[in-house]
């Protein structure tokens, strides 16, 4: 029986960034929230070889990201959309360096703000964004500033 709860207490005080994330190619399953994430950034590809995103991250404001979730859908199948604050949050790692999430699922994002779907309730004109230098979530930017995007696919 004490042995059952020492596992058990292990499992849970060794933190979750590693039994989290299951990667399947380009593609990472959060297992704990359910979602499905491109593990490269807009703009980026996932090359199995050298298992890392290369190429050029692309910065879009949200009539871009209209065009880019078209492009996704046409290219890699699925529904993709932004992900919502919460979800983007969930993938900060508080002892990482910046960029502030497990390089290992996530390899090359860039440490600055990217862009999720959920609107400012306080200021309906701005839009929330998850900065992954600091780990923080900010709510001050327009959707015609330029910024990076991961991607989540509808469940």
């Amino acid at each position: 029986m004490r042995i059952v709860r020492l596992i058990v207490l292990l499992f849970i005080t060794c933190g979750t960034a590693e039994a989290q994330f299951f990667g399947s190619d380009h593609t990472i399953k959060d297992v704990t929230t359910g979602v499905t994430w491109l593990r490269c950034s807009v703009g980026q590809v996932w090359d199995p070889s050298v298992e890392t995103c290369t190429g050029q991250l692309v910065k879009l404001n949200h009539e871009e990201i209209v065009i880019a979730l078209k492009q996704a859908k046409q290219q890699l199948g699925g529904n993709w959309r932004l992900p919502s604050r919460k979800e983007l949050m969930s993938l900060v790692c508080d002892e990482c360096a910046p960029p502030k999430i497990n390089s290992k699922y996530f390899p090359n994002l860039s440490a600055e703000a990217y862009w999720t779907g959920d609107k400012n309730w306080m200021n309906s004109r701005t839009y929330w964004t998850v900065n992954f230098m600091t780990g923080h979530t900010y709510n001050r930017f327009f959707p015609y500033q330029r910024l990076p995007v991961l991607l989540v696919e509808n469940k």
